[in-house]
């Protein structure tokens, strides 16, 4: 009997010891360092930066928490790691479309900013090694106005073939130039666009006003998309700003206004504001 009941007040011991070892396993608390996913159209493809971000906390940051003249993960815990989907120019270094981590060696005055095949480094950043680098670039610190507490990476300044890859912390703010060769990729689409069924007259009179191209061969494709499509009034703007850009004042006028009728119609304010922003610099 007494055997029974001491196997029973150890089945018993037991099953509290695992409930409370599976109530601690289930506790979730915040992260220190938060991890980050961002990921950033650009070009024809895309910009994916995962990182975690640990915060300032009232800390010396940059010569103290993160030393000058070492190498730095950028970020806290895994390895940072940045993905172009397509081939990118990183401040003149060209760079294969690929996942890459980026290791930078902060400095008062200049910082070296790297692309590694390394991955898996994490915190043993004494093991980089310089045979798997892919580009190393050179650029140099800007003091912010303002404190930005947890640390923060982001792609910023973005135009159809360039973009800056910010590194921020503290009040300190690093950028990185990247930029890509979209322009033969286009060319050959609206080519081929053009010969086909159903021209994309719209989207090719954009970017050729976007890039200030043949802006005869813009507003030609310009006034087709408008016949195509007469009510849409943001079609009517673009033809507006190509015949403004053109100096043919004139004819900007008379499209802006159709924009103000067919915006109006369609409720649409942001576009009447804009057609009406537009009558007012032509008149000027």
């Amino acid at each position: 009997m007494k055997r029974n009941q001491l196997l029973l007040s150890s089945v018993a011991i037991l099953l509290t010891v695992c409930s409370i070892t599976t109530a601690t396993a289930q506790l979730k608390i915040p992260a220190a360092s938060p991890f980050q996913s961002t990921k950033q159209s650009f070009g024809l493809g895309d910009i994916t930066i995962d990182y975690s971000r640990p915060a300032a906390k009232g800390r010396v940051i940059f010569g103290d928490l993160v030393p000058f003249g070492k190498v730095w993960r950028t970020g806290a815990n895994a390895t940072t790691k940045i993905t172009f989907s397509d081939d990118v120019n990183v401040a003149g270094k060209e760079v294969k479309a690929g996942t890459y981590g980026l290791f930078t060696i902060p400095g008062k005055t200049s910082w070296q900013v790297m692309l590694s095949k390394e991955l898996n480094l994490g915190a043993n950043v004494a093991d980089y090694k310089l045979e798997n680098e892919v580009a190393r670039v050179e650029v140099k610190p800007t003091t912010l106005p303002y404190k930005v507490e947890t640390f923060t990476i982001n792609i910023a300044d973005i135009l159809p073939g360039s973009a800056t890859l910010e590194i921020m912390w503290d009040k300190t703010r690093i950028a990185v130039p990247l930029t890509v060769n979209i322009d033969p990729i286009i060319s050959q689409n609206i080519k081929a666009s053009m010969a086909s069924d159903k021209p994309a007259y719209f989207e090719a009179a954009s970017y050729y006003y976007d890039t200030n191209r043949d802006l005869p061969q813009a507003l030609s494709w310009a006034s087709k998309a408008v016949e195509q499509n007469p009510n849409a009034f943001w079609i009517m703007l673009l033809k507006a700003r190509i015949e403004l850009k053109l100096k043919d004042k004139q004819s900007a006028i008379a499209s802006a206004q159709k924009t103000v009728e067919l915006a109006t119609t369609a409720k649409n304010a942001d576009y009447v504001k804009m057609a009406n922003d537009l009558i007012a610099s032509a008149k000027k």
